[in-house]
């Protein structure tokens, strides 16, 4: 990506586009949405699989007038793991742009412990790939976009396409691909066992990651491995954007600049913003929204207007 670049032309004009960057930047400091903005619909309580004794769920937000096949985003929640719910969709209002979003609920630490969660991440792709014809959806253009632990989920879904063992069979749509075109990242876990240096909560069987992986740390450093999308990366992942506060007590930057590192190493596609002053956060920083924006267009070919080629946001940006 690069500012001269010309994006994707499309009839939403320079207007629109500088409004679509205002309402997001409300968003940010006003918070989650959950029902559907104007010029969207939304369909809500699909069934994508089964947990223990109750279904699995997951909302669809479209364009109220569909002109085509749409790429899909798919938005994974943040709470570190064992809170959250679909309902709050904060990126619901981008499917007046002619994308599709997909809000999706998971298992949680109270219920599963890792993998759990990766195995509905990827049942709601097949899922979404199963469903395309009846809901207009574009099966070969999905992305994930997460924040925090749905951060985490989304760079795992990006990393493992080439590991059908992590599928989980919770559908009923284990013949299709759980591959998906990109994905981006907002303060994500990428190795969780350098995330959790304390000796005492490495030994905590109780802390929000021993949750996950099933024990303590420090006895369960393998599983920690297994769990971290880190460990997965290779010339088949999918092109990454990362957002990380400069200032994330809870997920530090290095997670964020030891995976980007990496990506680099293995020839990935990869973008990484680093927000000075910020500390850790469940939705976009204002400044950075255009650039995530232009990650989609690029890897989606969705049309979020013509505005998009003038100056982005400031950040540190890394490529």
């Amino acid at each position: 990506m690069t500012a001269s670049r010309t994006l994707i032309a499309g009839a939403v004009n320079r207007c629109h586009s500088a409004c679509l960057l205002c309402i997001l930047g409300i968003i940010v400091f006003v918070g989650c949405v959950s029902n559907p903005p104007p010029g969207v619909t939304a369909i809500h309580d699909l069934q994508y699989g089964l947990g223990i004794g109750h279904p699995l769920l997951l909302d669809i937000y479209r364009p109220a007038l569909i002109r085509k096949k749409l790429p899909v985003i798919i938005w994974i929640h943040g709470g570190a793991w064992n809170s959250g719910s679909k309902k709050n969709c904060p990126i619901a209002f981008l499917a007046a742009n002619q994308v599709a979003i997909v809000s999706m609920d998971y298992r949680l630490t109270s219920e599963a412990p890792f993998p759990a969660q990766l195995h509905d991440c990827k049942s709601v792709v097949q899922w979404i790939r199963a469903n395309a014809r009846a809901y207009n959806l574009d099966p070969n253009r999905i992305g994930a976009f997460g924040a925090s632990a749905g951060g985490h989920l989304a760079l795992l879904l990006a990393t493992t396409s080439h590991y059908p063992n992590l599928d989980g069979g919770v559908g009923d749509n284990g013949r299709f691909s759980s591959s998906i075109s990109c994905a981006c990242a907002l303060y994500p876990p990428t190795d969780l066992n350098e995330l959790v240096s304390n000796p005492e909560e490495r030994r905590d069987p109780f802390g929000d990651v021993a949750r996950l992986i099933g024990g303590a740390v420090q006895t369960h450093i393998i599983a920690a491995n297994n769990a971290s999308p880190l460990f997965y990366v290779s010339s088949n992942t999918a092109p990454i954007f990362l957002i990380h506060g400069e200032n994330d007590k809870l997920v530090p930057p290095f997670q964020s600049l030891i995976f980007y590192k990496k990506l680099g190493e293995c020839g990935v596609p990869a973008h990484l913003e680093l927000i000075p002053n910020k500390g850790h956060g469940l939705i976009p920083p204002a400044n950075v929204v255009r650039e995530v924006l232009e990650f989609f267009t690029d890897y989606l070919g969705v049309n979020f207007g013509s505005g998009l080629e003038e100056d982005k946001g400031q950040g540190n940006a890394n490529r």
